[in-house]
């Protein structure tokens, strides 16, 4: 096809896939070209403002480190990691509710018993976290792994600074036979993405803010049962209302009172509900 102009380049695009032979590669490509174009085609897009949407992407990408993923941050808060989410974790009523991964997540975080501080001198209030593990018919799930992390009171987690000797505030357990999970953290606190890199510049640009609540994440994985990605939100957060990255759900809030038994700490008390995988 020769003299392709604006209005026959998606059809020329899309007879030169017709030859590939991963239907779902084909379906998603033809997809999100056609809207891409449409996109284009719509705002009467400028040569000026797509190289300016390459740069952003390449600026994007330039950010992304072993300890930082400027793309995860980008689409937590483009609201396209929610809609994924929402899309292919439907659960039954009753289960835990899943919410995003965030990008600040490792995959080194130190195994360790339970009972155990995960704080390691991360500034911030002492918590003391017990929480159960249940299936959908209340039976307790049993020797789970629990991997846990969130910031400090300064807002920041450990992979951003520089020099630490060792991770904390984050760490793996495994459920008792029971399915309860018991450590000791600090209480979180609201803290703002990072807004150094392209993604910040795009949330000032647009007139957002950057906060998140305070919270909790956890990665839950258990035997017969899907994984779970949540947060536990504390109650009463200012930007429980406007979170950055679009991730709360009332049923994610919780207290984190004064522990009666130890002066000077908070005590978080949950039940996690998992749902069995078929």
């Amino acid at each position: 096809m020769r003299n392709i102009d604006e209005h026959t380049i998606t059809r020329a695009f899309v007879q030169r896939i017709e030859g590939c032979d991963n239907p779902r590669l084909k379906e998603v490509l033809t997809s999100l070209v056609t809207h891409l174009h449409d996109f284009a085609r719509e705002v009467k897009l400028t040569e000026a403002e797509w190289m300016a949407g390459i740069q952003f992407l390449t600026r994007t990408g330039l950010m992304c480190t072993g300890q930082r993923q400027e793309f995860i941050l980008l689409s937590d808060t483009l609201g396209l990691s929610m809609l994924t989410i929402a899309l292919n974790h439907a659960k039954p009523p009753g289960c835990t509710e899943a919410t995003v991964v965030g990008p600040f997540h490792t995959d080194d975080a130190p195994h360790v018993a339970q009972g155990a501080d995960i704080a390691r001198d991360a500034p911030g209030k002492p918590l003391d976290v017990d929480v159960t593990l249940r299936s959908t018919d209340g039976t307790p799930v049993a020797n789970a792994e629990v991997d846990v992390w969130q910031a400090d009171d300064a807002g920041k987690y450990d992979v951003q600074y520089a020099g630490l000797a060792e991770r904390r505030a984050r760490a793996v357990l495994r459920s008792d036979a029971q399915g309860r999970v018991r450590f000791s953290t600090i209480v979180p606190t609201a803290y703002p993405v990072p807004t150094d890199g392209p993604v910040g510049q795009m949330l000032v640009a647009t007139g957002r803010h950057p906060w998140r609540p305070a919270h909790l994440h956890f990665m839950i994985k258990a035997s017969g049962h899907e994984m779970l990605v949540t947060h536990l939100f504390r109650e009463g957060d200012p930007y429980l209302d406007s979170d950055v990255v679009f991730g709360v759900r009332n049923s994610l809030i919780v207290q984190m009172p004064a522990n009666p038994a130890k002066p000077g700490r908070h005590l978080l008390r949950h039940d996690f509900v998992l749902n069995p995988s078929h």
